[in-house]
């Protein structure tokens, strides 16, 4: 018992996430099929200036590279993913135009109206929410360039003890429809929006349990894995209790 009350120590929180994702190519709950319709959908010119806020492992600029050859630019602030990003780019793509920057990716300074295409998807915390996030990426593409998100939405109105778990409030996230409105509202055209399949969040929360299962048992030297452990089983089980049927993930394409 005496074990078990005490204090954890605090965990990196990119370090949680490199291993909890380790099993993900596309850090969002997004299939790989989806993604590569959002890419069609896109129909960049060659060259195209890119800028994805939030890169992960950069699977999203990799797959615009192969698909349009675009000069892109992946912001991280994980160490981690900035690694795995350059390294998916030098297997993937050799020579392609694409840089990766471990930052701040709200302080990342871009000239006004100069991007063909700003996205960040799943997160828009860098920018203080979905709205913060629209605006900021408007101000940095042409007039008539694209803006991509990727954000949470309420499917129905969270259980007051899911918020609590979470440390949330209902005002963190909109509708499905609220945030194509937010887009409307910031001045942008929207051209596209669907949400997340349940199988797709599925796989994108489990993935994580069994990668951070299979560390604890591989390293159970790591101090970290207490806390490791805790926080993901406590997803896990906030997730199955809640978050499955009142989170969606939806995927939003605006014209400025």
């Amino acid at each position: 018992m005496a074990a078990e009350s005490r204090e954890i120590p605090k965990m990196d929180t990119w370090k949680y996430y490199d291993i909890t994702h380790r099993d993900l190519d596309i850090m969002n709950p997004v299939s790989s099929a989806a993604l590569d319709g959002i890419v069609a959908l896109l129909d960049l010119p060659r060259g195209a200036a890119v800028l994805d806020i939030g890169c992960g492992k950069a699977e999203f600029l990799v797959r615009l590279a192969e698909k349009y050859g675009i000069a892109g630019t992946g912001v991280d602030i994980s160490p981690f993913c900035i690694r795995d990003a350059r390294d998916r780019a030098r297997r993937r793509v050799p020579g392609a135009a694409l840089t990766f920057v471990e930052a701040d990716g709200a302080a990342f300074p871009v000239s006004p109206d100069s991007l063909d295409l700003a996205s960040c998807f799943g997160a828009s915390w860098i920018f203080k929410g979905h709205r913060g996030t629209l605006r900021a990426l408007a101000r940095r593409v042409r007039a008539g360039g694209l803006v991509l998100v990727a954000e949470p939405f309420w499917r129905r109105p969270p259980d007051p003890a899911h918020l609590a778990a979470e440390s949330m409030s209902a005002t963190d996230f909109e509708s499905h429809a609220g945030n194509v409105a937010a887009g409307i509202a910031e001045g942008l055209t929207p051209l596209f929006a669907t949400a997340t399949a349940e199988v797709d969040w599925d796989r994108y929360e489990g993935l994580q349990w069994n990668a951070a299962e299979r560390y604890a048992q591989e390293h159970p030297e790591d101090p970290d894995v207490p806390e490791l452990l805790k926080r993901t089983r406590q997803s896990r089980d906030n997730f199955l209790r809640w978050g499955r049927d009142t989170f969606g993930d939806g995927i939003y394409l605006f014209r400025k």
